[in-house]
């Protein structure tokens, strides 16, 4: 029977302008345990005067192990969000996001499609994606993380398009993200049907929540969202959720997916009591 851990995405803090170790240091203070960090390639400006949480990869991993041992948080998962019809930027960022994982005794990365050039088809593009997955997957199972794909984009919007990417470079280190907020707006099939029909692939969940308002203004409309509202207020049933995952006999981490500080305060306290004897330290 699975096991659930709650961690927090560092998105929680961008609307606050934090920078890294402030945002790990708020999460500490809700009663956090895990973060999953967004790490980038480069140099980024926003980052680097401290006013975003990204993290560059260009910085030494075990300086992100220091700052998290002091207010005594664990790294859960990263999110290396990489365009995977991109190869020139998705192969450096999902490799260097691997080898930062590895350091940080992470079992997760996730990332998803991105978006679609208008010049390239559909066969060109999961050919593209084919070769992007394949570089990762080898660098994924020499340091025996997991590259997570989520619904997000114009492929991955039902769970055949994200089961078809999934199996384009069949893996035992490639595997299923769940989003439950995307895949609600997303809008094209139910989205517990979908959970169902991936179950077996899910290695991690984003327990991203949408609002009513949300949801009545952009369903069918988009195919993601960066962050929702506090888990909870919204109109996922979370219950369903954790019944659907529950055959699975491993551990899952939700990772909390909303815009704001007090939005991440509600959402612990909301899946710590929805989640009760399932949730494991």
């Amino acid at each position: 029977m699975a096991k659930f851990k709650i961690t927090l995405n560092m998105e929680f803090c961008r609307s606050a302008d934090k920078s890294f170790e402030a945002g790990a240091k708020i999460a500490a203070e809700l009663g956090y345990r895990y973060i999953e960090p967004m790490v980038h390639t480069g140099w980024e400006l926003l980052s680097e005067v401290h006013y975003f949480h990204s993290f560059s990869m260009e910085e030494d991993p075990l300086l992100m192990k220091e700052i998290c041992d002091r207010h005594g948080l664990k790294v859960s998962s990263f999110s290396g969000h990489s365009p995977l019809m991109k190869p020139e930027a998705a192969v450096p960022r999902l490799t260097r996001a691997i080898l930062f994982a590895d350091a940080l005794e992470a079992p997760f990365v996730n990332t998803d499609e991105m978006v679609k050039p208008d010049w390239m088809s559909d066969a060109f593009a999961h050919e593209t994606m084919r070769y992007t997955l394949t570089k990762a997957a080898m660098v994924a199972a020499r340091h025996r993380v997991h590259l997570c794909i989520e619904p997000h984009g114009v492929y991955t919007k039902t769970a055949d398009g994200l089961l078809k990417i999934v199996r384009l470079m069949p893996s035992p280190w490639i595997g299923v993200n769940w989003d439950t907020g995307n895949s609600y707006l997303a809008g094209l099939e139910d989205p517990y049907d979908g959970l169902e029909k991936v179950r077996d692939l899910v290695r991690h969940v984003h327990a991203k929540d949408i609002s009513m308002q949300h949801g009545a203004s952009e369903r069918g409309k988009v195919t993601g969202t960066p962050v929702g509202c506090a888990c909870g207020e919204g109109v996922v049933d979370w219950e369903r959720v954790v019944r659907i995952l529950q055959p699975l006999d491993r551990e899952i981490f939700l990772s909390v997916e909303c815009g704001k500080i007090d939005e991440a305060a509600r959402s612990l306290e909301f899946l710590r009591k929805t989640l009760g004897s399932h949730l494991v330290d």
